[in-house]
């Protein structure tokens, strides 16, 4: 195993050649299954985990938007030969302000980010190790929890296959931005869908790790609505509510839960939220655009990301470390609390392997299923600088609000749908308190300004 610390420069060569070098690469698009890796789970399963189909989030076809390159190209050789963007963690090192927390041996050693998924994928291991390899990251052992009884992996059921590239999203997308920090993978063995299915394996899961100390922040890039759980349009929310008690269990043992927005771009005009995201004790990480260039330098500031969600929640009301903006939420708990990484349009390099017919790297629509592990390891690499778990953050990110210095930056650009919100000073729910410079939010959180 590689030294588990990237010094900033080493890795500020590494963005310099490895730019340079990609620009030569050339595309070399791999025949297609039938069901292309970035593709949701089929219709009939009914899944509303965050959607990260390209045919989704741009109306248009996934294989045409999301094809295998046998490597990695730079961000402007993307947009020649696909029409949009393709980041590599060397350039979210440098759009994040991530090398000066690597050079203080910030990197998340110590801390472990737990990662849950239904299914997973049998090749996380050796996908991660390429992907490290490529990049120059540290190699880390992926911890693999089968929840219950998990199937054989098979390529060619889509709703595998969705989730195995759910999978590899969540752990590439975790260790990219906390290289030093243990992984817990936990593959549960039933399809989280719409309403309740899958959710108690899950929340066993969280529990039983909660309990264990195996977990110091959870990363969830799955969402269903509220509306879907039985007595909803009742006021029961009773169906939901006893399914809290991993996030609960999370809550007393100190553990940061985090979770994806959505993809649907919000809905200003209607009280449903997307949950997890919606429930106040996890934080909810909605999704920006970067507009890089091929070493990492922004061009223009971060901007909301259309697809990305925003609601209010009809199950909880707003909890109080969200007083502060409570012009913007009113009396329901308000989602974003806080954005990352999110359009299609500069997203993640990401390699795989589950399906021999599409093995190679892929850039496709990665939604706040990105969003969502990118923060994740963001509070992991807090963990480690404050010496202990911060548990949930969204108290200490309300408090850091409308001060200076504090890591957080405003949004003020593009809005989230027709239905959705616009972004503008201050917080609003296109992308809740802004996105990040990870050096000062990191000290902010630990306590260190």
């Amino acid at each position: 195993m590689r030294s588990v610390l990237v010094t900033s420069l080493r890795r500020r060569a590494l963005l310099t050649t490895t730019a340079a070098a990609l620009s030569a690469l050339t595309l070399a698009v791999l025949p297609s299954s039938g069901a292309p890796g970035s593709s949701a789970p089929a219709a009939s399963a009914a899944s509303t985990r965050t959607v990260r189909s390209p045919q989704d989030v741009l109306g248009r076809q996934p294989q045409a938007l999301n094809p295998v390159f046998s490597s990695p190209v730079s961000t402007s050789e993307c947009r020649k030969q696909i029409n949009r963007g393709c980041y590599s963690p060397l350039q979210y090192d440098k759009a994040y302000d991530l090398s000066p927390l690597y050079a203080e041996g910030i990197t998340g050693k110590g801390r472990t980010i737990v990662i849950t998924d239904s299914f997973g994928s049998p090749t996380i291991q050796h996908d991660l190790e390429v992907f490290d390899k490529q990049w120059g990251l540290p190699d880390t052992q992926v911890d693999v929890l089968k929840w219950g009884d998990v199937p054989a992996f098979d390529p060619t059921d889509p709703d595998m296959n969705g989730w195995a590239d759910e999978t590899t999203l969540d752990v590439e997308a975790a260790h990219a931005v906390a290289p030093g920090a243990r992984i817990v993978l936990v593959e549960t063995g039933v399809s989280e869908t719409e309403g309740p299915v899958g959710i108690p394996e899950m929340q066993s899961a969280i529990n039983h790790l909660a309990k264990e100390g195996r977990g110091d922040v959870v990363s969830m890039s799955w969402a269903t609505s509220e509306a879907r759980f039985p007595g909803f349009d009742l006021g029961d929310y009773t169906s939901l509510t006893t399914l809290r008690y991993g996030f609960q269990a999370a809550a007393r043992h100190g553990v940061t839960l985090t979770a994806s927005s959505g993809d649907g771009g919000g809905h200003a005009n209607r009280v449903d939220a997307a949950w997890p995201a919606g429930d106040p004790l996890v934080t909810a990480i909605g999704g920006t655009e970067l507009y890089l260039d091929d070493t990492g330098n922004r061009l223009k500031p971060d901007a909301a990301w259309s697809g990305s969600g925003g609601d209010h929640s009809k199950v909880f009301p707003r909890p109080s470390y969200q007083n502060p903006v409570a012009s913007v939420v009113g009396p329901h708990r308000g989602t974003p609390d806080i954005s990352m990484a999110a359009s299609p349009d500069g997203a993640l390099w990401l390699y795989s392997s589950y399906d021999p017919t599409r093995t190679g790297w892929t850039a496709g629509g990665n939604g706040t299923s990105e969003s969502s592990p990118l923060f994740a390891a963001v509070v992991a690499l807090a963990d480690q600088l404050a010496g202990h778990r911060l548990g949930q953050v969204d108290g200490l990110l309300y408090r850091l609000y409308g001060r200076p210095n504090t890591g957080l930056v405003d949004v003020t650009t593009g809005s989230t749908g027709t239905n959705g919100f616009t972004a503008g000073p201050g917080y609003d729910q296109a992308t809740g308190l802004g996105t990040v410079d990870a050096t000062k939010l990191v000290h902010a959180l630990a306590g260190r300004r």
